[in-house]
């Protein structure tokens, strides 16, 4: 990292994604961005990929999907545990849940949400009617199998209060030792601008990690950033990776449509 920058604050770069995650260990708990293959710090995920950290514990709307995103660490067996809202079209996801080879929790995706953005803000648990009369408030879901299919984990029932008549069931909030993050647009202190859908489980990831990296599209110099714009304030991020314009320009796309002509 750069030392102070002169527009008053640490200049946060990291010149690559390599060095950024480099102390990312074995068994890490790590939130990570992302909604599908968008916005998803992919440039990140492979670094992690390439330096062989493994039995890691995910938090992150769903798990990439084949091939690419978090799918690449899923396929070579480097992460432990899941806790998300969606498997989608993961098809080794699928197999390595049902084969024991992977704990899941599932959670509703708002809750998900607010388990994360409650982690950054210091809130240690919250009510929520989100679940109640199913699985996620009586307990049962299947968090883990056996080899040959059975259950082997089920979740644990929550407590439920009634506030004004209605039941609501107890969440725990998130945190996670790191956080990879993808922007659009990023300066030296960590202030961070997102595009669009690309804006989606980001922001809350990187209030949860104790360490957050964001890499940026494009790094921009302190005070070009309107702050009435700014998504993510820079006390949220501790590294930043600006993005080589081919890394930048990576953007794939989980599920191609076309219209009939």
């Amino acid at each position: 990292m750069n030392g102070v920058n002169a527009v008053n604050g640490p200049d946060k770069t990291v010149s690559t994604a390599a060095e950024a995650v480099a102390d990312i260990g074995h068994g890490a708990s790590v939130a990570v961005g992302g909604f599908g293959l968008t916005g998803v710090p992919g440039t990140l995920i492979r670094a992690l990929y390439e330096q062989g950290t493994g039995g890691l514990d995910i938090v992150s709307n769903n798990c990439g999907v084949d091939g690419d995103g978090l799918g690449i660490l899923l396929a070579a067996g480097r992460i432990r545990r899941v806790t998300g809202s969606y498997i989608g079209n993961n098809a080794e996801f699928a197999r390595r849940y049902l084969c024991g080879e992977l704990e899941v929790e599932l959670t509703p995706q708002g809750t998900l949400a607010e388990r994360l953005r409650a982690g950054g803000c210091g809130i240690p648990a919250f009510f929520t009617p989100a679940g109640i009369g199913t699985q996620v408030a009586d307990g049962g879901l299947p968090r883990s199998h056996t080899p040959d299919g059975r259950v082997a984990a089920v979740s644990p029932p929550r407590e439920i209060r009634v506030f004004d008549g209605r039941p609501h069931l107890l969440e725990r909030a998130l945190t996670t030792d790191f956080a990879l993050v993808r922007a659009a647009r990023g300066d030296r202190h960590g202030n961070l601008v997102f595009a669009k859908t690309a804006r989606n489980f980001n922001p809350l990831a990187a209030m949860a990690g104790r360490i957050t990296v964001a890499e940026v599209e494009r790094l921009v110099e302190p005070g070009e950033l309107d702050p009435d714009q700014v998504h993510l304030p820079g006390v949220f991020v501790q590294r930043v990776v600006p993005l080589t314009p081919r890394q930048a320009a990576h953007r794939p796309v989980e599920r191609r449509t076309v219209r009939t002509p």
